[in-house]
């Protein structure tokens, strides 16, 4: 999928990335890496998610440099700590246990950078989703920025305009964002994050879904309540996401605004109609 190739290919240093850089210095590297994610996701089918949304996390602020891995320290405002991240983003033990194996190899060769990458790809294949080749050769960084994390990531709350704008200003057109959206037909959400969705009687969302998913998320208690996005495949890697936001199904806002804005109603239909082609 050349979106997540390009997505693993932000970065804020100019190094020449390959797919061969660890041919000669840890050839084993990508094996282990992938054995790894493939443990993780076979013991807790989530994880998936929660490795891929590390990813965009990652690279979304300062490219993928694995800042977002950095711990708080008098001189660091740990990125883990901001708003959209804290007690939300997960999977830095398997990318610590990817880490663990790698140095046992060949100490001190691949960057934490790199191995969030890859374990992005990976854990897309472990749940029947899309490969690719991986460029490889960043660097780790050695700062963090929590400021950025907390007002360039987009909010699930966003309008389409506003997501536009978000993306745009990393070099991600319009196509590229609802593109790299489909992604979130993987995860959870917590409940907080769509009550005023399901509660709203708008004409944007279904009835009998916002019935559904009001069951398990009631108008008080249960703010941090996890929910699928996708109630149907929550742990596959399909065309379910474009699916549902034609069906007026989106559980998020600011990926429902994505079919009925008509800035980008068009390329949605367009995922759904060929995604659902190449299906049969």
């Amino acid at each position: 999928m050349s979106l997540f190739l390009l997505l693993s290919n932000m970065s804020s240093c100019e190094a020449q990335l390959s797919t061969i850089f660890y041919n000669k210095t840890c050839p084993n590297a990508l094996t282990e890496i992938r054995n790894v994610v493939r443990c993780a996701v076979s013991a807790e089918r989530r994880m998936a998610a929660s490795l891929i949304r590390l990813h965009f996390h990652d690279c979304f602020v300062q490219g993928c440099d694995a800042s977002i891995l950095l711990d708080e320290t008098p001189i660091i405002q740990s990125e883990k700590t901001a708003i959209p991240n804290i007690s939300s983003v997960r999977g830095y033990n398997v990318i610590e246990d990817a880490k663990r194996t790698v140095e046992s190899l060949c100490p001190g060769v691949v960057s934490c950078a790199d191995i969030v990458t890859l374990a992005a790809r990976d854990a897309s294949v472990a749940v029947g989703g899309p490969s690719w080749d991986v460029k490889l050769g960043r660097k780790d960084s050695t700062t963090a920025n929590r400021a950025r994390e907390n007002t360039d990531l987009p909010s699930p709350f966003a309008d389409a305009d506003t997501l536009i704008s978000a993306f745009s200003v990393k070099g991600l057109n319009t196509r590229d964002m609802i593109a790299l959206s489909g992604a979130r037909t993987l995860g959870q959400a917590q409940c907080f994050l769509f009550w005023s969705r399901i509660y709203s009687n708008g004409t944007d969302i279904d009835p009998g879904f916002a019935s559904t998913r009001s069951r398990k998320c009631p108008r008080t208690g249960g703010d941090t309540t996890l929910a699928p996005l996708d109630l149907v495949t929550p742990n596959s890697f399909d065309n379910n996401y474009y699916k549902n936001l034609v069906q007026r199904k989106g559980l998020l806002q600011s990926d429902q605004v994505l079919f009925t804005s008509a800035s980008t109603n068009s390329i949605v239909q367009f995922h759904f109609t060929r995604l659902s082609d190449l299906k049969g």
